[in-house]
């Protein structure tokens, strides 16, 4: 692998504290607030970190956490909970063991974005500019821009949805939700606008509860982990669909992001990767528990069925949990994941640009004093609702989303894996079997949205024996190599 290039001269923007002493205060960073740049725990402790009694410990778990849980249940959005609602009602349990499987996967790919942004200070699109030119990072963010523009929408067409649910009007829900967002996030706190943030998220936990009401047949459950319908092309591409939207370009750039802000330091690094590592099983315990609800409402009482509307998932919710209950429940966990999602894709293309740009890009600042990164934000909260409200296909535009995820992740990932293994300081770089099995995952992820992407427009032949069985070894090998890394670090 070429060796990565030093940061370019041209580069503008925040270096390190010590490279910029004739800023002061807010502006010797435009990523915090204050002057001194170290761990939450010992700023709260008057520099000591606190340890011995439990309830210490507790504060300082709850004070750091909080960028991995939001960016994972931010995943599971609007666009998300359709997919999985469409994969229990076409499929049945079938797809269950892939989301058991990509656990690791979206734990190794965040895992890294915490070691950038705790080791370097800086935010994904400021690296990728500091260590590869204005260039590549004005086609990194212009990219992921796009990206978050096609999610935005997505997400208020999920709210709009809801709203017609109950009777809203589209115009009504749509505006509501887009002054919430924007009166969430203007605070002037980053920890505020977390604590919104995972509140939202945790309406998506109602699906726990639709899942044990409809009743699943334990039985039918475990027969995909013994035999998967993989000679049916539509469940090949809704599994290459469902690995898709599992990890997505705007988490990279934001969780990266979201720990600078925050102001986690090494110190921190435990509890971030576990903060990360527990996101990981909740976002993918949630697609589960929608997989199980559409399975066992639709799949199991009028076999394979397409649900291709909000309104249509609704309808399968209340058909067997009741009309009331259904709507409401559903209604929760899609609200929920709609505005959780709304919320990070526009601060990521927020922080992104500022990244870029040079701009003030913190939550701690009011709106007066980073007028150009709260302009971004509600610009981006603002297209959203406006195309939402007069876009007439929404099918159309789920495809365009994902077909933009599909073109940026292969660029994301691509410069996740070089700058986590040049960048970083020499004993937090990956590196070994580790950055082997990463390495892996990443390309077996790539080809696969890849195809995913092709297949809506083609009509793709099965791929060769030879390279499915390559295929498959990789993500093995790679899928165990994770494995042991996250359970050392665990440990």
């Amino acid at each position: 692998m070429p060796e990565l290039p030093s940061p370019t001269d041209d580069a503008q923007g925040d270096m390190t504290f010590e490279q910029e002493p004739f800023l002061k205060g807010k502006e010797r960073s435009a990523i915090s607030g204050d002057e001194e740049y170290g761990s939450i725990n010992e700023k709260t402790s008057g520099g000591t970190p606190e340890k011995g009694t439990w309830m210490a410990r507790a504060k300082r778990w709850m004070q750091v956490m909080g960028p991995g849980i939001v960016v994972m249940l931010a995943d599971t959005d609007a666009g998300c909970l359709v997919v999985a609602s469409q994969s229990g009602a076409r499929f049945g349990y079938s797809l269950l063991p892939l989301q058991i499987m990509l656990i690791p996967v979206l734990c190794a790919a965040q895992e890294l974005t915490v070691r950038l942004g705790i080791f370097t200070r800086k935010g994904h699109g400021e690296m990728i500019r500091d260590y590869f030119g204005n260039g590549w990072a004005w086609l990194s963010v212009s990219t992921l821009v796009i990206a978050c523009c096609g999610a935005i929408v997505s997400e208020f067409v999920g709210i709009a949805g809801v709203g017609r649910i109950w009777g809203v009007p589209d115009w009504l829900s749509v505006s509501l939700a887009a002054v919430f967002l924007m009166v969430v996030a203007m605070t002037g706190s980053y920890r505020r606008t977390e604590v919104f943030a995972v509140c939202l998220g945790l309406f998506e936990l109602v699906f726990v509860v639709t899942a044990i009401l409809a009743q699943p047949d334990l039985k039918e459950m475990l027969k995909p982990f013994s035999s998967q319908p993989v000679e049916d092309k539509a469940y090949i591409r809704l599994a290459v669909a469902n690995i898709g939207a599992v990890i997505m370009p705007f988490m990279i750039f934001y969780q990266q992001s979201a720990i600078v802000d925050k102001k986690l330091s090494p110190a921190d690094i435990h509890i971030a990767r576990a903060d990360t590592i527990i996101g990981s099983f909740v976002t993918q315990f949630i697609m589960c528990t929608v997989i199980v609800t559409t399975a066992a409402a639709v799949w199991e009482k009028e076999g394979p069925r397409d649900l291709t509307t909000i309104e249509e998932i609704a309808d399968a919710f209340s058909e067997h949990l009741g009309e009331t209950t259904g709507k409401v429940l559903f209604s929760m966990g899609l609200m929920g994941g709609a505005l959780i999602g709304g919320l990070v894709v526009s601060l990521t293309a927020a922080w992104g640009l500022g990244e870029l740009m040079g701009l003030r890009r913190s939550l701690e600042y009011k709106a007066t004093e980073a007028p150009g990164f709260y302009l971004s934000y509600t610009l981006m909260i603002g297209f959203g609702a406006v195309v939402a409200i007069i876009y007439p296909n929404p099918i159309e535009l789920e495809v365009f989303v994902e077909i933009l995820n599909a073109l940026l992740l292969p660029v994301v990932l691509g410069f996740l894996y070089v700058l986590a293994h040049k960048a970083l300081p020499d004993e937090h770089r990956i590196k070994g079997w580790y950055a082997l099995g990463v390495g892996l995952l990443f390309r077996y992820l790539e080809s696969s949205v890849s195809r995913c992407s092709l297949s809506r427009f083609c009509d793709l032949q099965s791929c060769p024996s030879v390279f499915c069985v390559f295929n498959s070894l990789c993500c093995g090998v790679a899928l165990y190599l994770v494995v042991l890394e996250i359970i050392d670090m665990v440990k």
